[in-house]
């Protein structure tokens, strides 16, 4: 398990961000197309992500809630080939809602970015600082969040409280 404090906007534009990530030398991960498939668990969000650079069966807990936000997640890596985990997973649960997008992941230090244009809800943005071992704790992680939150100009009004799936779905 590690703790994540992160944030998620709807902008209107990606290549402000962008330039910021290039100009500030972040490391670009690459171009992913996720397919995120939720299945209904009965407490937290249980997701198998499908994407070209990123595949993990994926368990988190989060609130919904504006602003920088706490999550524990416990990732379970998916190899590339691996078709039957999907195929259990429909088996013995229910699918909940598919999530599809294309997302730029950068780095800089332990703070991810996303830029992802999501299939039937638009633009948006994740600001996601991530406390892998332990060593840096959930006020640092609240910390960096903010400060990419101010340095990209984003305001209150653009933040999200729900997940993809959550605005897919209509709840």
């Amino acid at each position: 398990m590690h703790l994540n404090v992160e944030i998620k906007a709807r902008v209107a534009s990606l290549e402000p961000l962008r330039a910021f990530l290039e100009a500030n030398q972040a490391r670009f991960i690459g171009i992913d197309h996720q397919k995120d498939t939720y299945f209904r668990v009965p407490e937290g969000r249980l997701k198998l992500r499908q994407g070209n650079i990123e595949r993990s069966l994926i368990f988190y807990r989060r609130n919904n809630q504006a602003g920088p936000k706490k999550s524990e997640v416990f990732l379970h890596p998916v190899s590339a080939d691996d078709t039957t985990l999907n195929d259990l997973l429909q088996q013995a649960l229910q699918t909940d809602v598919v999530v599809e997008k294309t997302r730029e992941i950068y780095f800089i230090d332990n703070v991810k970015f996303h830029l992802d244009r999501v299939e039937g809800l638009g633009c948006f943005a994740e600001i996601e600082a991530i406390d892998a071992d332990g060593s840096r704790g959930e006020a640092q992680l609240h910390a960096q969040c903010n400060h990419y939150m101010q340095a990209w100009n984003i305001q209150t009004a653009d933040l999200l409280t729900e997940s993809y799936s959550d605005m897919l779905r209509g709840s």
